[in-house]
């Protein structure tokens, strides 16, 4: 598409290339005008948007925004691309498929057998060309079901992490959280722990921990110590309890290598995470975090927009069949999302572009506290997320998480958006709920603080040990 022009408003602009034309289309974000990516105007954007709708989703197979023989995440994306899913949208431009998307043709079983078709960066450009209320109604109807002690993902069904960090990884001060979370009905898509330092001793005694919580409590769910894959690969050496494997990844080699991880190395450790053979509904044994501006922060992001290599990340986390995939969407800072408006903007857009491509979505609605946005501005997505069927979101204690140092979703945020929406545990986690007195089936809690038991002995008996 070299040297293609379009006019609009007596004005002619022209855009090099794929690359430079999702770049211009793009709403408007910090970190692509730190790149010196963005639209330099409304109108060159709208522009880029009324040329992007144009263009034959074919295009996407022939031109690549980041070049096949020089990205083994371009050579996954197009080598593992499924044609014969594609030949439902084969014909169609960008903005044929919006239109296809949103009408009733295209349903919950439809977008399941599409997914493999899409690319990562067609699905990026159909965002681009989407209102909020197209990126909400779309994604309402994707649904990503994965499992490992429970089902997530099913529709009218969110989920949260626990995620009981602490600054000096306590285990008193982590066993407090747990509690406090379960308490609270959180937990059922992971409890998932962010360790202070990156120690395979540490690491290994709160795996331990936390599956003696998860064992002796019969809790339906799954536990999670956010080390690097590498260390991780380390505990598995060591006979240590992992359920899920966790990393950190982006939308392209160079920022992977940044990470310190290739593709090989998350294949290895998908391989020895489901040699250990814990899940007792499923293997979905992977768990990946994202966020836009992280090849940039990286300086690996080869002139591609933010949001388009998003996308790619996505592309990545499908090859393994996690069970859950989190934007932490406001965490990298104003830099990259500078307020409210493109922080909520963005989640939605994630959510979009993963449950298109068949990724179980998660998002950390949350930001740093030199980000121009507060609590309200998290309320909004929260409820926007929700609506679109998020499949997982966080519960923090008190929205603040006090080892990473950055604002997020609370357990009673997460009650909130089951209690207006309708909205209930993973089916697995809420009968146990039920069954030990914490919250009934019709989603009430029990009168009593505390619940009948030996939950609060051995949660907090395990935090002293």
């Amino acid at each position: 598409m070299p040297g293609f022009r379009y006019s609009l408003g007596g004005e002619t602009f022209r855009f090099d290339d794929l690359r430079t034309l999702l770049a211009r289309a793009t709403p408007l974000r910090s970190g692509d005008q730190l790149a010196g990516l963005a639209a330099g105007t409304e109108v060159e954007r709208v522009a880029a948007q009324v040329a992007l709708a144009d263009l034959p989703l074919r295009v996407f197979l022939s031109e690549t925004v980041v070049p096949y023989e020089k990205d083994e995440v371009s050579r996954l994306i197009l080598d593992n691309h499924d044609a014969a899913a594609f030949a439902l949208v084969a014909h169609m431009t960008v903005g044929d498929l919006r239109d296809f998307l949103l009408s009733d043709a295209a349903d919950s079983a439809m977008l399941t057998a599409l997914a493999p078709g899409l690319t990562p960066e067609m699905v990026a450009a159909l965002s681009k060309i989407c209102r909020v209320q197209d990126l909400i109604l779309i994604a309402q109807k994707c649904r990503v079901v994965t499992r490992f002690r429970n089902t997530i993902g099913l529709e009218k069904r969110l989920s949260t992490r626990l995620q009981p960090n602490h600054p000096t990884d306590d285990a008193r001060g982590i066993a407090a959280s747990i509690f406090d979370g379960l308490m609270y009905g959180s937990g059922d898509a992971v409890i998932g722990i962010n360790p202070a330092s990156d120690n395979v001793a540490t690491l290994i005694d709160l795996l331990h921990m936390l599956d003696a919580v998860i064992a002796e409590n019969e809790i339906p769910t799954q536990s999670c110590v956010l080390a690097h894959v590498t260390t991780t690969l380390q505990a598995i050496e060591q006979g240590a309890p992992v359920d899920l494997t966790f990393q950190s990844i982006a939308g392209t080699e160079a920022a992977n290598k940044s990470f310190g991880i290739s593709l090989a190395l998350l294949a290895e450790a998908h391989q020895a995470t489901l040699a250990l053979n814990r899940g007792t509904l499923g293997q979905n044994v992977m768990y990946f975090e994202t966020g836009q501006g992280s090849a940039l922060s990286a300086g690996a992001h080869h002139g591609v927009d933010q949001q388009t290599l998003e996308a790619r990340a996505y592309g990545v986390a499908r090859a393994f069949d996690p069970l859950l995939v989190n934007t932490v969407v406001g965490f990298i800072g104003p830099e990259y999302l500078f307020d409210g408006r493109q922080i909520i903007r963005a989640g939605l857009e994630d959510h979009f572009c993963g449950k298109l491509l068949g990724v179980p979505m998660g998002c950390d609605i949350c930001y740093t506290n030199h980000a121009e946005a507060d609590q309200n501005d998290m309320d909004i997505l929260l409820t926007l997320l929700g609506a679109a069927g998020i499949n997982f979101i966080m519960g923090i204690p008190g929205s603040d998480d006090v080892m990473l140092n950055y604002q997020t979703t609370s357990f009673h945020d997460a009650l909130y958006a089951r209690r207006v929406l309708g909205l209930r545990p993973a089916p697995e986690f809420e009968a146990w709920l039920d069954r030990i007195g914490i919250m009934a089936a019709d989603g009430t809690f029990a009168p009593n603080p505390l619940p009948p038991g030996e939950l609060s002995h051995t949660v907090l008996r395990l935090g002293r040990a």
